[in-house]
C-alpha cells in the first residue's frame, strides 16, 4: 500500500520549507520513500510529491507516523497539502470480494 503525500507552497516559502524537511526524523524501517518529487506551479509556485510505501497490514501505524511529519510544516505560509492512502488493485480486490 502506498500513502501520496501532495502539497503546494509559494516560492517565498521554499526556504522555510526547505529547513523544516531537513529537520524530520528518520521514517521507521517499515515504510519506504520514493521521491521527493517537485515541480513549478504557475500562480501555485511549488507542488511536492512524496511517496511512502508500506505493508497494508501496518496502515494505522505508519498513518499516525506520516502525520506527525505534516506537522512540521503548519505555519508555513501559503502551505496547502493532502494525504491519500492508495491500495494495489490486488489488495483493493480482497478488500471488496470481503466486503460482500
Amino acid at each position: 500500500m502506498v500513502m501520496i503525500d501532495v502539497c503546494t507552497y509559494p516560492l517565498e516559502s521554499t526556504e522555510e520549507m526547505v529547513k523544516r524537511f531537513m529537520q524530520l526524523p528518520p521514517v521507521p524501517d517499515y515504510i519506504s520513500i520514493k521521491g521527493h518529487y517537485i515541480r513549478h506551479v504557475e500562480k501555485d509556485g511549488v507542488q511536492s510529491i512524496l511517496i511512502y510505501e508500506f505493508d497494508a497490514d501496518r496502515y494505522a501505524e505508519a498513518s499516525e507516523h506520516i502525520s506527525k511529519r505534516w506537522m512540521a510544516f503548519y505555519g508555513v505560509p501559503g502551505f496547502t497539502g493532502s494525504s491519500q492512502p492508495w491500495l494495489e488493485a490486488v489488495e483493493a480486490i480482497k478488500l471488496l470480494q470481503a466486503m460482500q
